[in-house]
């Protein structure tokens, strides 16, 4: 039996959103007695030259700008790590309620711990989160996931954080701002809109769902089949990720912010002169119960709302998924296996076949089984939300694919998450929506 019913974490949660303080306001950067422009470097960082900076990129292919905006640089790897216990045979996530500035809820469900590697060294002179030891020590413990994994590489260069899971056998304390739950509880709460953050979300994907402690769990027949699959297609997937690596020919550079020809600051803003999917603006910020409890920060402003979307069909008895392979110009290795549709709401470029039948099908609600409001990082971004949908089809509906698209089981997608960088964290986060 779960420690807690689905109702009470609903109630805990509305709970503290009632009595917990948040003040969030933008101002100017010129505001902040912390962060500035510093003229020499070209980018925006704080005085301590801790946390991040924002710099300037800039793409260049056959000789021309294809593409130049702000981007985080985070030169450092951060936990994002869930401490689990079995208790009377089922086994349970230790799950944190936390506000990031930038979500558009307040709190939010959470791993275990989420921390830079600024938190947990207390660079910004804050506490030392909680829990951090038992992640310290996780050879102490049984490792269940401990894997370096990809952030928003349209946002970040090159930003990776370590995903984590340990399971324990002794007591621990828990804390007000915590509570255990299920992976089925977990799943649940992710049906609702903003509630269940990014980082639980690209944690739980890394679950190995082909072992048979998961497999157990899975009710659907097509689903578990698909996790018990061979493997396969990885040799095609490679081929084309890697004729990618090899020889696709463009320079990508930092530079300074002010040399971007089409951004400008206005209204206190970064903003680009054309249509762009993000905007970069200045946060006064105060949130009780914080390490740290009042801060001054920028945070990336997305403008609308994305669509990630995934293609399912259930074939010769078992679940596939259309993945499509998804250059990015802030990705650790250029290019990574992405979800079939991985759309911002500012968009340009060539809509494919595929494209066009998923948002058919999404326009007419046919085979929709997920769509949900899912928020991002609310540590860096402000307010971003975006719409995750899986769609299944028919199994003979789609005749042929595009370059760079490919079917893949369960059980082939589970084991590239046990490997650094191979899948991006649109689709494991579509991944980690699959209902059992």
């Amino acid at each position: 039996m779960p420690k807690h019913t689905t109702a009470e974490l609903l109630e805990w949660v509305k709970g503290l959103n009632e009595s917990v303080h948040v003040s969030i306001y933008k101002n100017r950067l010129e505001d902040s007695d912390f962060w500035f422009y510093d003229e020499k470097e070209g980018v925006i960082r704080s005085r301590n030259n801790s946390f991040f900076t924002i710099s300037g990129l800039r793409q260049v292919k056959d000789g021309q700008a294809a593409l130049e905006q702000p981007i985080i640089i985070q030169d450092e790897i951060g936990y994002l790590g869930i401490i689990c216990r079995d208790f009377e045979g089922e086994t349970h996530y230790l799950m944190q309620a936390k506000i990031e500035p930038g979500n558009i809820n307040k709190i939010q469900i959470s791993p275990t711990i989420q921390a830079t590697k600024s938190n947990f060294t207390q660079k910004h002179g804050g506490k030392k989160p909680a829990y951090l030891d038992y992640f310290i020590n996780a050879s102490k413990h049984e490792i269940i996931v401990d894997q370096i994994q990809s952030e928003q590489s349209s946002r970040f260069l090159k930003k990776r954080n370590r995903n984590i899971i340990i399971r324990v056998n002794e007591d621990i304390e828990v804390l007000p701002s915590h509570k255990w739950m299920t992976l089925k509880q977990i799943k649940e709460l992710m049906r609702y809109d903003n509630l269940v953050n990014m980082d639980t979300r690209t944690v739980l994907s890394c679950l190995p769902i082909y072992k048979e402690e998961y497999l157990r769990q899975i009710s659907k027949t097509e689903l578990r089949n698909s996790a018990m699959a061979e493997i396969s297609g990885l040799t095609d997937m490679y081929q084309y990720i890697n004729n990618y690596k090899m020889f696709e020919e463009h320079k990508t550079e930092l530079v300074p912010l002010k040399s971007l020809e089409k951004w400008h600051m206005e209204n206190n803003e970064l903003v680009c002169c054309e249509p762009y999917s993000f905007k970069v603006v200045f946060c006064d910020i105060e949130i009780e119960g914080r390490e740290v409890r009042r801060w001054t920060q920028p945070l990336f402003e997305a403008t609308g709302i994305a669509t990630f979307g995934l293609i399912t069909r259930v074939k010769d008895g078992m679940y596939e998924f259309l993945v499509r392979a998804k250059p990015e110009v802030g990705c650790f290795d250029g290019i990574e296996l992405g979800p079939t549709v991985q759309r911002e709401y500012i968009h340009s470029g060539e809509e494919t076949e595929i494209d066009k039948l998923f948002f058919d099908k999404l326009g007419q609600k046919q085979g929709v089984k997920f769509d949900t409001l899912l928020s991002e990082e609310g540590g860096r971004f402000y307010h971003e939300q975006n719409r995750n949908v899986i769609i299944e089809v028919k199994d003979d509906e789609i005749k042929e694919l595009p370059d760079g698209y490919f079917w893949a089981n369960l059980k082939t997608l589970s084991t590239l998450v046990q490997v650094n960088n191979c899948l991006n964290i649109q689709l494991r986060n579509l991944l980690s929506v699959l209902e059992w």
